[in-house]
C-alpha cells in the first residue's frame, strides 16, 4: 500500500495489529500534528483498520473507531496549525523540515496557493501534504474560525470515509493494494472542476475585447 513500506516496520496491517486502536490514533495525530509525521501511511493504516474490523473477530468495532479517527485527525490539524501560528514561515527551516526536500514543500505551498481553504480538506487525501497543509495554514495567517471549520469537515470525511472504505471494499484486492493512489483520484476529480472554472477565467482576463487595441510601446 505505501511504497517501500510493505512488509516492513511501518506496515499498516503489522501497525494496527501491534499497537490497536491506541497506535492508529498517534499515528494520525503525529502524521499531521508535528510536522514529522509524513513518513507514517495515514490513508493505509485507516483503511486497513476498516478491513480488520470487518473480520469476524474484530480488534474494536467500526463505530469506535469512526468516533476516534477522526476527533485524532482533527487535534493534529489543530496543533499543526498552531506550530504554523506561533513559529511562521521559520518553521520551515527546521531540519526535520528540510529533510522532506524543495520539491515537497514547493509542491504543498503550490496546492494551498491555488485552492486556499480548500486544501485543508483536500490535503487530507494527498500524502505529504496533509502533513504540511495545516502547518501552512497557520504560517500563512488564514483565520483560525475558517481554518476550524474546514479542519472539522477533513477530519470527518478523511477520518470516517476511509475506514468505511475499507470494512466495505477491503475484499477487493485492487482496492485494497492501491488505496492511496484511488484516494489522490478522488481529489484529482474534485479539484477538477475548480481547475478548469480557474483556467476559463484566466484565458477571459487574457483575451483581448472585439475592437480593442492594444496600447503602444512608447518611443
Amino acid at each position: 500500500m505505501t511504497s517501500g513500506l510493505t512488509g516492513g516496520v511501518l506496515d499498516p496491517s503489522t501497525l494496527v495489529a501491534t499497537f490497536g486502536l491506541i497506535g492508529l490514533l498517534v499515528a494520525l495525530f503525529v502524521e499531521t500534528g508535528l510536522l514529522i509525521g509524513f513518513f507514517l501511511p495515514g490513508d493505509s493504516l485507516l483503511f486497513t483498520a476498516g478491513v480488520l474490523v470487518a473480520q469476524v473477530d474484530p480488534f474494536v468495532p467500526l463505530w469506535v473507531i469512526l468516533v476516534s479517527a477522526p476527533i485524532a485527525a482533527v487535534l493534529g490539524d489543530q496543533c499543526g496549525y498552531m506550530i504554523g501560528r506561533a513559529a511562521g514561515p521559520a518553521v520551515f527551516d527546521r531540519p526535520g523540515a528540510k529533510r522532506l526536500g524543495p520539491t515537497q514543500l514547493a509542491r504543498a505551498q503550490s496546492f494551498f496557493d491555488t485552492y486556499g481553504a480548500r486544501t485543508v480538506v483536500l490535503a487530507r487525501f494527498v500524502p505529504v501534504v496533509r502533513t504540511l497543509a495545516p502547518v501552512m495554514a497557520g504560517a500563512s495567517g488564514m483565520r483560525y474560525r475558517t481554518f476550524l471549520v474546514y479542519n472539522i469537515i477533513g477530519g470527518i470525511v478523511w477520518g470516517a470515509g476511509v475506514p468505511t472504505l475499507g470494512y466495505l471494499l477491503g475484499g477487493i484486492p485492487f482496492v485494497r493494494n492501491h488505496i492511496e493512489i484511488i484516494l489522490i483520484g478522488v481529489v484529482v476529480l474534485s479539484i477538477l472542476p475548480i481547475a478548469v472554472n480557474y483556467l476559463r477565467s484566466r484565458s477571459k482576463a487574457t483575451t483581448p475585447r472585439p475592437g480593442h487595441r492594444p496600447d503602444p510601446l512608447p518611443p
